[in-house]
């Protein structure tokens, strides 16, 4: 097989896998574990030190606290969420507090970089190559990359739109990184705040009664934000700064993949 023919066989790959992942239709089984839930003040205690007002994230000083970050990190790879002892919400908050340490982690250990997507193992085919998609996340005796933990898990089990809002890919474009752990008993608060400081943030997206620019989250995650609702502008209408027409004209804007720093 030709080097062209390889790649080209990977990215048709890589393109079922993205239908199957976005579509929702991937299975995550949850896990037989014993482990009792846990805290994460110490992920807070890193966020308050570490992420600006503005949602830049300070990388040297993550890697000045690497111990304490690393500290925090095998708390969570100690302890598996299961619905056994777990509530929804706990097990909820565990996973948008785990996909954004390790994407901290993922980042510091290739420091200094432009950009999250320059963190490849060759050729940056989706769902095949990307940085979403390296194993190296070890909870108990299961292994993860990134994307399980958003496609398969958050976005297939849990089913909560607003983890869009939540989860940070530590680019420009991404939903700030919030200062503060999430946690089961204000998950429902914190989603809502996350989500009404998304779509406020001018920076992310452009609202006016009759126009939007919009992030391209709304447009890769559409099917998500349109389960429940029969269209995105209903949807929007529950978090944005103002009440947007049924009619209006919606644009998406660029995606700025440069590290959030």
């Amino acid at each position: 097989m030709s080097k062209f023919t390889s790649l080209f066989f990977c990215a048709v790959v890589a393109w079922v896998l993205v239908a199957l992942l976005y579509s929702g239709c991937t299975k995550y089984k949850a896990a037989t574990s014993t482990a009792q839930p846990i805290t994460h003040e110490t992920w807070t205690s890193l966020l308050q030190k570490h992420v600006w007002a503005d949602g830049r994230v300070n990388y040297p000083g993550f890697i000045a606290d690497e111990k304490e970050l690393s500290r925090y990190l095998t708390l969570l790879q100690t302890h598996h969420p299961n619905p056994t002892h777990w509530t929804r919400e706990e097990q909820m908050a565990y996973w948008i507090n785990a996909y954004n340490a390790f994407t901290i982690a993922l980042i510091i250990k290739n420091y200094p970089i432009q950009s999250i997507k320059n963190i490849t193992r060759g050729p940056n085919i989706p769902f095949v190559n990307s940085p979403w998609d390296i194993q190296f996340i070890t909870i108990e005796n299961r292994l993860y990359d990134l994307n399980a933990i958003e496609h398969q898990i958050l976005r297939g089990y849990f089913k909560d739109p607003r983890i869009h809002f939540a989860i940070n890919c530590a680019s420009k474009s991404c939903p700030n990184l919030m200062p503060q752990a999430f946690t089961a008993q204000n998950l429902n608060a914190q989603l809502d705040s996350a989500a009404r400081f998304f779509l406020a943030d001018t920076t992310k997206n452009k609202i006016t009664p009759h126009a939007v620019q919009l992030s391209k989250i709304f447009s890769w995650f559409k099917a998500d934000f349109t389960r429940h609702h029969s269209s995105l502008i209903g949807y929007l209408n529950q978090y944005a700064p103002i009440t947007i027409n049924p009619s209006a004209s919606v644009s998406y804007m660029e995606y700025n993949w440069q590290l959030n720093e």
